[in-house]
């Protein structure tokens, strides 16, 4: 029975750390897409010659993504509002090349993510992508 208890005692210990270390994952992994989304918008824009204000859409940047990655796969069924990030929520777009907004850039966390994560990922965490509406 003293052994049983000293092992439920230790995993209650450790199973908070694991889950921290995983929500710290899906943030680094989320903070990678969002790089990737304004690599791909940044790339729109200079090959089609695109300056700041001008919009555009999800299909159009997902040419500059990598095929068979799961970011690529997640635009086929977006309906063009943006493809989900780890936890199902949509990344956001302010859909405005070099948008003049100082809270995000370009490609946004939604904030149904950063309320998820915010305890491993503070805001400053997501710059300079931002959480919209921050």
């Amino acid at each position: 029975m003293i052994v049983v208890t000293i092992i439920a005692l230790l995993a209650a210990i450790a199973l908070p750390s694991f889950q921290r270390a995983r929500q710290r994952s899906q943030a680094t992994r989320i903070l990678q897409d969002l790089r990737v989304l304004n690599a791909a918008v940044d790339q729109y824009a200079i090959d089609n010659s695109k300056t700041t204000g001008q919009r555009y859409g999800w299909p159009d940047i997902q040419t500059y993504i990598k095929t068979g990655t799961q970011l690529y796969a997640a635009f086929s069924t977006s309906r063009r509002r943006g493809p989900p990030d780890l936890l199902g929520n949509r990344y956001l777009t302010t859909r405005i090349i070099d948008q003049p907004y100082t809270d995000c850039g370009d490609v946004a966390l939604n904030p149904t993510t950063f309320a998820i994560l915010s305890d491993v990922a503070p805001l400053d965490f997501w710059s300079p992508y931002g959480v919209q509406g921050y």
